[in-house]
């Protein structure tokens, strides 16, 4: 059964089709249970290391930034390990690694920073890994705009399932540093159950030599500014975590339940939206999609601003509504991003094409912590305006 219908060019989903689209019922459970597991411990890693080990926070923060470079680091092996055929494979050794990370993490005695480290070394290269290799399996086993609807279920079921994990996690806090190391040991028995059913799919492609597929000048360039682009698009999937909780409590002293909300609506929306807006969009061309995006997201940004300016009794619900609508960017780039970077890398460079994209990503999720904070300071106009213009920016270099 194929996974659309057309009807008035748009794409008609049916679920079958497209978790088989998306690798299969295992797989789906696979990625199911590792965004569990990863929902579980991502958010508490920090509270692990000083709460659970004595460690400092700057410590502890910087082993875990070193996990982040790490897994970047490593990326263009994982490339060319995909290039090579590879598929399910690779998927899986994205969880085994983090299964080394959490009992690297569990064995670590409190006070050492070394083995915290290598831990977070090891969680950081499976956590960066994982995308790049995810979609390349969906890829391989699904074309055109079945595709871009089967990674945007991936990414809603992945969503959905890091919710659950991440309000298990908050409601086992009340244990204190057991409930924490339980976490983990539980985090590393659903990474490698995760690991077992991605291996079990069994999927492997032929290798195709790069100078065969025909790659012109046009497809690089356009690569290129999608690569730069992305970097910066890639700053709106951390505005709802870091952004707006700054913005909310140290400027505008309103209560940590706003942020609350706000992280809860962005999950909602995504999981709920993601696919149906990802089907509704599949009628115009990948390009517009995410220049649309970026558009979408500069509007959010302004309307940030605009509504840091009213006063404190309506401030925090106007930013509160105002992120409903950079979640729709979010939506719409993340439905379209992966997408194009697929449909313009050439058939024997997908896994370096497709690793060199999500390096872009994990750079611009790396990089912009450290800018939102050094702007906030500043004021909204600072922070807002210089988000919105380099947005709006990214979106001309991507239309073009």
């Amino acid at each position: 059964m194929p996974l659309t219908a057309q009807r008035t060019g748009t794409a008609v989903l049916r679920p079958g089709a497209l978790v088989r689209a998306s690798g299969g019922p295992r797989y789906a459970v696979a990625l199911a249970v590792d965004a569990l597991g990863t929902g579980l411990l991502r958010p508490f890693l920090l509270l692990y290391g000083v709460t659970v080990l004595d460690l400092s926070a700057p410590a502890t923060g910087t082993a875990m930034t070193a996990g982040i470079i790490a897994g970047l680091v490593c990326m263009p092996a994982v490339g060319r390990w995909l290039d090579r055929g590879a598929r399910s494979t690779v998927v899986a050794a994205s969880m085994l690694v983090r299964v080394l990370g959490v009992a690297l993490l569990l064995a670590t005695p409190a006070g050492h920073v070394q083995p915290f480290a290598a831990a977070a070394l090891f969680l950081g290269i499976g956590n960066q890994a994982w995308p790049a290799a995810h979609a390349v399996l969906v890829a391989t086993v699904t074309h055109g705009r079945e595709r871009d609807a089967a990674l945007a279920a991936g990414r809603a079921l992945r969503n959905a399932a890091l919710g659950v994990g991440a309000l298990v996690a908050t409601a086992c806090l009340a244990g204190g540093t057991t409930a924490l190391r339980a976490l983990a040991a539980v985090t590393g028995l659903a990474y490698l159950a995760a690991a077992a059913l991605a291996w079990s799919v069994r999927l492997r492609a032929d290798a195709v030599r790069a100078e065969d597929t025909g790659d012109g000048p046009a497809p690089r360039t356009r690569m290129r500014a999608l690569l730069a682009a992305n970097v910066v698009y890639a700053f709106c999937l951390n505005v709802p975590e870091i952004a707006l909780p700054l913005v909310l409590v140290t400027q505008l002293h309103a209560s940590p339940m706003w942020s609350a909300a706000v992280f809860v609506a962005n999950t909602v929306l995504v999981v709920t939206l993601q696919v149906p807006v990802t089907a509704v969009l599949s009628r115009f061309p990948r390009r517009t999609v995410m220049a649309l995006a970026g558009l979408v997201l500069t509007a959010s940004y302004v309307g940030f601003l605009g509504a840091t300016s009213l006063g404190h009794g309506w401030a925090a619900p106007a930013v509160a509504a105002v992120s409903v609508v950079c979640t729709l960017g979010e939506i719409v780039y993340a439905g379209s991003a992966t997408a194009l970077a697929t449909h313009l890398a050439p058939a024997g460079a997908l896994g370096r094409t497709l690793a060199r994209f999500e390096l872009s990503t994990g750079l611009g999720l790396a990089v912009s912590p450290a800018a939102i904070t050094t702007l906030a300071p500043h004021g909204p106009t600072a922070l807002w305006t210089t988000l919105a213009t380099a947005t709006l920016l990214s979106a001309a270099a991507v239309a073009h």
